[in-house]
């Protein structure tokens, strides 16, 4: 059987992953494109919130 995937949980991998991206990028030195990815995660968050009411 298979099953669908909670939304919010598939967010919710996706937002950690964007904010690990980021921290690896600011630490290679690129904090412009670490604040982009950061915002995109912010994104996904808001995202979350707004499933979750």
């Amino acid at each position: 059987m298979f099953f669908k995937k909670d939304p919010i949980k598939k967010l919710e991998k996706q937002y950690l992953a964007k904010m690990k991206e980021a921290r690896d990028i600011q630490r290679s030195g690129d904090v412009q494109k670490a604040a982009l990815i950061t915002a995109e995660a912010e994104e996904i968050a808001k995202q979350i919130e707004a499933l979750k009411k």
